[in-house]
């Protein structure tokens, strides 16, 4: 109630991309200080052997991550496993930085508990990565979710993908291909059967001659139709990659009920929170349905609550991540979560 009586109206008073960063700088602060990373697990890790998950051949110590977009950089891994968290997933990496779209590019929906982000890729690029990841020193799972520069022309655009593949291999736990983000120019082009295909096998060519391989995910729009997530299916079959996520945010508008205004201000970008959340769980649960379990779905998209996670496992769902439920809810939401899964007494399950 602390957070969210007094500390969220309080960050919520500043432009939400400069919160963000003060919100990093003050997760290293803190963590610095002796004894507060054992503090904080102790309050926020709940540890039950109930709440692991064997998912693409790793061990997960519970269900639950964050999503891609908030440690873009790979600066505050080991922070945010404090909070409860068995996996984090960095990015999205490019091959080389970028500074992203044009400020401002991040708008809170504040009674829709949304947010709409048209960031547009922006990180220190792969070699900044590289150099943080090498610190490692926590036993959280660490997924690389990649993409291609903006610069970089959707011909030759598996290129860049190989190479933060390449990169990041050594350092990473799995990877996700990012191909479905809605703020990059042309981006979605490449989410085409044939240019889909030629990126996923090429990565998996790769990773197959590797001593040992490490899984592939692709992760897909919100805003696919039933056609095209058939085709998604078909090409997890045929590329023998290792499952999906679902979702990336939303270019839709319709579900925002009340911050209009905003939105409209906002412009293009994608849409996350509350208002993603039933599109989220019906494409896991056509996927999983209409696949047959054929593959893990980690389920990401509207998880606002311990509530909204379970409703994303039941409809299929192996793993869930948060990103905006974890700024609207407070830092202890996988607490919250875990203790909600244990409630239901969830199975130990493989994939």
């Amino acid at each position: 109630m602390i957070y969210k009586n007094i500390i969220r109206p309080l960050l919520f008073r500043f432009d939400p991309e400069s919160v963000h960063h003060l919100v990093i700088q003050l997760l290293k602060y803190f963590f610095s200080i002796p004894g507060s990373k054992q503090l904080m697990l102790q309050y926020s890790k709940v540890a039950d052997d109930r709440l692991k998950r064997k998912v693409f051949g790793i061990e997960f110590d519970n269900p639950v991550g964050i999503s891609a977009g908030f440690d873009k950089n790979a600066e505050v891994f080991h922070e945010l496993g404090a909070f409860g968290f068995s996996h984090i997933e960095i990015g999205t990496v490019t091959p080389i930085g970028q500074p992203g779209n044009l400020r401002p590019r991040l708008f809170r929906l504040p009674s829709d508990e949304g947010i709409i982000n048209r960031m547009g890729f922006n990180n220190h690029g792969l070699d900044a990565a590289i150099e943080k990841l090498k610190r490692k020193n926590t036993k959280v799972i660490i997924g690389g979710n990649i993409g291609k520069n903006t610069a970089t022309p959707n011909a030759t655009a598996v290129e860049d993908y190989v190479k933060t593949f390449e990169g990041l291999f050594d350092y990473v736990d799995y990877f996700v291909v990012n191909v479905s983000c809605p703020n990059i120019t042309d981006l979605k082009e490449l989410q085409d059967q044939e240019a889909l295909m030629k990126i996923l096998n090429q990565l998996q060519d790769i990773n197959n001659k590797k001593p040992i391989r490490k899984p592939i995910l692709l992760k897909v729009s919100p805003d696919l139709n039933n056609q095209q997530l058939d085709e998604i299916i078909d090409i997890v079959k045929s590329t023998k990659i290792d499952g999906v996520v679902a979702t990336n945010t939303t270019i839709t508008r319709h579900t925002i009920a009340f911050d209009t205004d905003i939105a409209a201000l906002a412009g293009n970008g994608g849409l996350s929170g509350k208002p993603l959340r039933d599109r989220s769980t019906e494409v896991i649960r056509y996927l999983a349905e209409k696949s047959g379990k054929a593959f893990p779905i980690i389920g990401v998209g509207g998880i606002m609550s311990a509530n909204d996670a379970l409703e994303k496992i039941k409809a299929g769902a192996d793993l869930v991540q948060v990103y905006t439920g974890f700024i609207y809810d407070g830092p202890f939401l996988a607490r919250k979560i875990n203790k909600r899964l244990l409630q239901e007494i969830i199975p130990k399950g493989e994939m």
